[in-house]
Formats: structure tokens, C-alpha cells, sequence
């Protein structure tokens, strides 16, 4: 003992120390895991060799040998960007990537963000203002949620996929500009919103509509996303943002549209204006995968994914384990109860599994769930395995 006095708890720490203590009596407490090397398929957890099966690494380029050369490649050129883009950071790799993001999406223009969050937050907030109008999905990202917030449009959310109810709040009066925004694939359910049917009706009521296609870019739509899955012309939606760190294994977003909206998002989009610019060799990765992604090798590991979907819910049927409906990578397996999404999350850790717990406030409360997905990283046997495992993890963790 040195004597000096114990240390004595600021106001704000005991405030927060009691709300930690909160979070963890309802089972609601996070934490992060230390994952050592790569982020495949196959990854190392605190030590432990695992399966992963709670990536949004679709189409297993996280790992890919030619993504990380073309990174490798830029990187002989230095790390960083050292500003902002509308100062001295704006490389010719960025530049390279935004072109072949045009290309790829069919609009005339496209702009890098730092992230999926930024690039909602700075398009929210640029567009809209108090005499606008934001129509939103109920089950939209948070980041859609917080930009509509800080916009200070008034925001009306209509229930999850509810056409009819987006149609009567369009329908509703309104001066001002009205704005209409909907994830593709929601991330939590892995259902996908009738994009089509969201289009006609913003056309009919003269409203803007965006799409957030985190979740389909790379994947639907051969991989120009969610907007070309149906066959004839694209789905027409004036704001289209995806980004990377999904089906392309890299990291950051972009935003898609018309001359018009880019240029307006370089003068405005304070998330853009402000933020020092992507390194370029990030940049270099993100565009050797989009050329994966849409050529042969795109369309393979897209095929293998949708065998694997269709083989792993079969089994899972044939076990009587209950998924929710969906099509996509995403495969929630919905427990109720916080405490029986930890423990089964658990006992498939402890068989090399792992399937991370989802709960409140992520997901509405009592629909804790494995959010389950699938990639095209993982063999046929290693699908069979997981269902084995689950069943007896499920067992293990309380009746199905």
C-alpha cells in the first residue's frame, strides 16, 4: 500500500458504471472478441479455431489473394490521404473506383464515403431540412434512423413492408419535399423490400427515393445489386448507396446517382466535406473486387451461395428448426429470450461455431435471435456441420 486515498468515482462514472451494471443483469451487455489473422471462412477467436458463420463477408473476398495484392500494389505509394478529398486527398485510385462504381450501378455519377454510416448521415442531412418530409421503413439501419434525426425532417415510419402503408403516407398532403427510405436486405431478417412497387409509388406522388443496398450489392442483381434483380429495366431510385465491407471484403461506401445529387453531396454532405478521404489503397481493393463481382468468378460464387442457402435451410427443416422466411445470406434463427440467445450462441462456440447473439436494441425486444449467414467461403460439409451443431446447440440452451 502506497497511502494514498482510493480513488473516488466522477458523477459520470458512477452514472455509467450503474448503467453497465444494467446492461449486463438483462443479458444485454456486449463485447468484443479478438480475432487473430484474417476474417474468413475460417478464423481464429480469442484462440480458438472457429467456423464463422456471422459474417457479412458474402462472398468470401475478405481473404482473396487478388484484393490484397491490388491493395499491396497502392500501398508502395504511402498509407493515408492526409486531407480531406475538396483539399489534397483525392487520388487518382479514388477517382478510378467512383468511375467504375458509375459503370457498374448505370447512373452517371458516384462518391466515395468513409463508411455506410457516414454516407447515410451526410445524404440525410444535405437533402433534407424542417420543411421536409422523410418516409422511412420501421426496420430501416440505425444509420437511415439518426440521419433522418439530424436532418430535422419530420419523419413518418410505416410499418416493416407495409406497401399499403407507405402508399396512404405518401398520399397524405405535404408542401415540402418528401423523401422515401428503405434498406434492400434488412439486415436483422435478410427479407428484401419491393423496391419496384416503392419506385411506382414515389413516381406517382413525386417523391425522391433511396435505396440502402449494404446487404444486395455484390450479390443480387448478378451483382449490380438489388435495383437490376428484376429482369427489364432497372428499379429507378434517385439515391442509391452501398458500400464495401459487405460482398467486395474491403471497407467504406459509395453513393450512386445523378450529376446533379454528387454535386450537390460535394458541397453538402458534411460527412464527405469533412472527413479526410479513404486511403487509396483501400480504394485499389475495393475496385480489384468489384471486377470480381462482376465477372465469372462473381457469378460462381454467387451460384455456390444460393446452393448453400437452399442446402442449409432444407436441413434445417428437415430438423425442425424454424427459420425465419428469407432467400438471402442472412438466416435468423429468432430465440425470444436474451439469455437463450447467449447460451445457445455459447454451446455452438464451445463446438467451434460461431454465430453471434443479436439482441435489443439492435432487434425489438423479445425477438433475441442468431443472426446466421452464410457465405460463399463455407464447403457443403461445413453447412452440414453447423445444422448438426445447432441442433445440439438448441438442446443444450433450452427446448427448440
Amino acid at each position: 500500500m502506497d497511502g494514498s486515498a482510493p480513488a473516488v468515482a466522477s458523477p459520470l462514472d458512477a452514472r455509467l458504471a450503474a448503467e453497465l451494471a444494467s446492461l449486463r443483469a438483462r443479458d444485454l451487455y456486449r463485447r468484443r472478441r479478438i480475432v487473430d489473422g484474417g476474417h474468413g471462412a475460417h478464423i481464429v477467436v480469442e484462440g480458438q479455431r472457429c467456423l464463422n458463420f456471422c459474417s457479412n463477408d458474402y462472398l468470401g473476398l475478405a481473404g482473396d489473394a487478388r484484393v490484397a495484392a491490388a491493395a499491396a500494389r497502392a500501398l508502395q505509394h504511402g498509407t493515408g490521404s492526409g486531407a480531406a478529398a475538396l483539399v489534397s486527398g483525392y487520388n487518382r485510385e479514388h477517382a478510378q473506383l467512383e468511375e467504375a462504381l458509375a459503370a457498374a450501378t448505370g447512373r452517371p455519377r458516384a462518391l466515395l464515403f468513409s463508411s455506410g454510416w457516414a454516407a447515410n448521415l451526410g445524404v440525410l442531412r444535405a437533402l433534407l431540412g424542417r420543411s421536409d418530409r422523410l418516409i422511412a421503413d420501421e426496420l430501416n439501419h440505425a444509420s437511415l434512423i439518426d440521419g433522418g434525426r439530424l436532418s430535422g425532417a419530420q419523419a413518418l415510419r410505416v410499418a416493416h413492408g407495409d406497401a399499403a402503408g407507405f402508399a396512404t403516407a405518401l398520399a397524405s398532403p405535404f408542401e415540402g419535399q418528401t423523401l422515401l427510405a428503405t434498406d434492400s436486405v434488412f439486415s436483422m431478417d435478410g427479407d428484401i423490400a419491393a423496391v419496384s412497387e416503392l419506385a411506382a409509388l414515389c413516381t406517382r406522388h413525386g417523391a425522391a427515393l433511396l435505396v440502402d443496398d449494404a446487404h444486395g450489392f455484390g450479390v443480387l442483381g448478378g451483382g449490380r445489386g438489388v435495383l437490376f434483380e428484376t429482369a427489364g429495366e432497372p428499379v429507378a431510385a434517385d439515391i442509391y448507396m452501398a458500400g464495401f465491407g459487405k460482398a467486395l471484403g474491403t471497407a467504406g461506401a459509395f453513393v450512386a446517382g445523378s450529376e446533379a445529387l454528387i454535386e450537390f453531396l460535394i458541397q453538402r454532405a458534411r460527412t464527405f466535406v469533412f472527413s479526410t478521404a479513404p486511403p487509396p489503397a483501400l480504394a485499389a481493393a475495393s475496385r480489384a473486387a468489384l471486377a470480381l463481382v462482376l465477372g465469372e468468378d462473381g457469378d460462381q460464387r454467387r451460384a455456390w451461395l444460393a446452393a448453400s442457402i437452399q442446402r442449409f435451410r432444407s436441413a434445417c427443416a428437415q430438423r425442425g428448426i424454424a427459420l425465419s422466411p428469407s432467400t438471402t445470406a442472412i438466416q435468423p434463427l429468432v430465440l425470444g429470450a436474451e439469455s437463450r440467445a447467449l447460451a445457445v450462441s455459447q454451446a455452438l462456440f464451445e463446438r467451434g461455431y460461431w454465430v453471434a447473439a443479436i439482441r435489443p436494441p439492435t432487434v425489438p425486444a423479445g425477438t433475441a435471435r442468431l443472426r446466421i449467414t452464410l457465405t460463399a467461403g463455407h464447403g457443403e460439409a461445413e453447412v452440414d456441420g453447423l445444422v448438426d451443431a445447432l441442433e445440439a446447440a438448441l438442446r443444450q440452451g433450452g427446448t427448440r
